[in-house]
């Protein structure tokens, strides 16, 4: 069975800090790290927040207090030739390059720039013009949904294929939007009930501490897995505190590609390698003791012992009460 290969996003996101050398050099640790692409955020700031928009309760313990939203976003934002660096230090890395926009001049950005794959943010699934937009590509699509219920889901997928883009080039994100997400709030049951629920592809978006979580979303059939990566999560900034650093975005990306080739097939069978273990591990009938041609084979002169290499136990019962052939020493193998 051909292993089926999960799409890895290294969500590289704000964790430059507004910085052009930090992002590239995040790139470099998502390439290195196996990860198939490296995402990141495009947006202006005055398009997306009000002047007195607050913040997150967990962008406030991360950020100055005393800077609203709009500010933080300020120190945040990518320029065009930022873009274009990025993109180019992609190609020599290997790595696939993808942002999300987040309002109408950052998505004429993204398009301008080639950009193949496109985000819908969790922030985003009820902005009926943003989807109506986004829908007229008929791009690929990766459509969070934290924060969001089935019936928002719906409204949304019917929005964007309404607009253009097919079921077809559409994966789902199952996500919980906090930063960390709390364990008892991540519900994976619900990744393949999506699947079967909407008829698309689903992943998982991953906020959460450590990279079990998303390990066990490969296992329950997430096609897409997107985890947030920082150089160093004490850096100051909304998304470090629950990001991977660079080590455990490697393991990550291991470890799914482990999970990957573990998930195999559903025939239940011995595999290529069970083979010689299944003649050391199992069991044949053999002389209990020494066993004279003529006497009749009993419980009390048969017994089963390792190697597996003989008449299998399982026919016991059709070898008790027969009469030895031949002579045999205690321990040897019973013959047909």
């Amino acid at each position: 069975m051909q292993t089926v290969k999960t799409m890895i996003i290294a969500e590289a996101g704000v964790n430059h800090n507004g910085d052009l050398a930090r992002a590239l050099e995040l790139v470099d640790v998502a390439a290195d790290a196996g990860a198939d692409w490296v995402k990141f955020q495009t947006f202006k700031a005055e398009k997306i927040a009000t002047q007195n928009a607050p913040k997150a309760q967990y962008q406030k313990k991360t950020t100055d207090q005393n800077e609203d939203q709009l500010a933080m976003l300020r120190r945040l934002e990518l320029s065009s030739s930022d873009h274009e660096a990025l993109m180019e230090r992609c190609q020599q890395k290997g790595i696939g390059f993808m942002s999300t926009a987040f309002d109408d001049e950052s998505l004429d950005l993204l398009i301008r720039l080639g950009q193949e794959i496109f985000k819908v943010p969790s922030g985003e699934l009820t902005n009926l013009p943003y989807l109506r937009r986004i829908g007229t590509l008929n791009k690929q699509l990766i459509v969070s949904t934290g924060m969001a219920n089935l019936e928002e889901i719906h409204d949304a997928l019917n929005l964007l294929t309404t607009a253009g883009t097919p079921l077809e080039k559409i994966t789902v994100l199952h996500c919980t939007s906090q930063y960390p997400a709390p364990f008892p709030e991540v519900n994976l049951r619900v990744i393949p009930e999506l699947s079967q629920q909407l008829g698309v592809k689903v992943g998982y978006s991953d906020h959460t501490l450590g990279i079990e979580v998303s390990i066990a979303a490969v296992a329950l059939g997430a096609t897409v897995i997107e985890k947030h990566f920082t150089l160093d999560r004490g850096l100051e900034g909304p998304d470090h505190a629950a990001s991977l650093e660079p080590k455990e975005l490697v393991s990550m990306v291991a470890a799914i590609r482990h999970i990957e080739q573990a998930m195999g097939t559903s025939i239940k069978q011995p595999t290529p390698s069970e083979l010689d273990t299944a003649l050391v591990a199992r069991k044949s009938i053999v002389a209990a003791r020494e066993i004279r041609c003529g006497e009749i084979l009993s419980a009390e002169n048969l017994a089963t012992k390792r190697p597996g290499t003989g008449i299998s136990p399982m026919q016991w019962d059709e070898w008790v009460g027969r009469v030895a052939q031949r002579n045999y020493e205690t321990d040897e193998l019973i013959k047909p």
